[in-house]
């Protein structure tokens, strides 16, 4: 078994257990009549928002997986040569982990009622997002003005897709934090405003993982661990 294999069984037996800890897989929906009454396995009732989030981000995990694990197969050819990258990319970074902190304030300030901090540190992540998606633009500006265009070499093509597809990710976040903060706006109740907010720190949290294991891939950081993976990979 490749190990591969081994991380997805990994991933999917981490979603059953938080499944199971949910007491979604007792499929209690599909009795009449007990669906109001129903208690998770600690006498809450399931958040339905988070369990699909979860599930989401252990699909989008696998799917990050398997480029990376392309990404270091295919660095072990001949025509593999990288591209110098964009100095802007540490600016984004520092951007993107600047937005992560500032959901988890927006969330910490959410449980605790503090209305005008949480609205404040949500358009701060939100700010913060959007100067990291513009960093990324001209990032590829810079490549594309430098002549490494995605059909010149493998490793242009991989930089492309790495940072497009969590661009793509990013970007579908937003929707959900400016529909949150316009959420907050409205007097939403709190507790719906916290839990809402929570999510929103989740995903972020989420996508700065992921970029930091982009990000090692592009500056050549992982290099040592790509000869290992295709070793055991091949």
């Amino acid at each position: 078994m490749s190990v591969m294999g081994l991380f997805f069984i990994c991933v999917f037996s981490v979603a059953i257990t938080y499944l199971w800890r949910e007491g979604i897989l007792e499929a209690s929906w599909l009795q009449e009549g007990e669906i109001a009454a129903y208690r998770g396995k600690d006498g809450r009732r399931p958040n339905a928002a988070k369990t699909g989030l979860v599930v989401f981000l252990a699909v989008a995990l696998c799917l990050f997986s398997l480029l990376a694990a392309a990404f270091f197969m295919r660095m072990g050819s001949y025509d593999w040569l990288s591209a110098p990258l964009p100095r802007i990319l540490w600016f984004n970074t520092v951007a993107l982990i600047a937005a992560s902190g500032a959901l988890h304030v927006a969330s910490t300030a959410a449980t605790t009622g503090a209305r005008e901090r949480m609205r404040n540190a949500l358009w701060a992540g939100a700010v913060a997002s959007l100067a990291f998606l513009s960093g990324q633009l001209w990032a590829w500006r810079d490549m594309i003005a430098g002549g490494f265009y995605a059909s010149q070499n493998p490793a242009n093509a991989f930089f492309f897709l790495l940072t497009g597809a969590h661009a793509l990710h990013l970007m579908g976040g937003l929707f959900a934090l400016f529909w949150t903060i316009a959420q907050a706006s409205r007097k939403e109740a709190e507790n719906a405003l916290a839990k809402t907010v929570e999510l929103c720190a989740i995903y972020w949290h989420f996508l700065l993982a992921v970029w930091l294991l982009v990000f090692a891939l592009l500056v050549g950081w992982a290099d040592n661990l790509g000869v290992v993976c295709r070793r055991l990979l091949s």
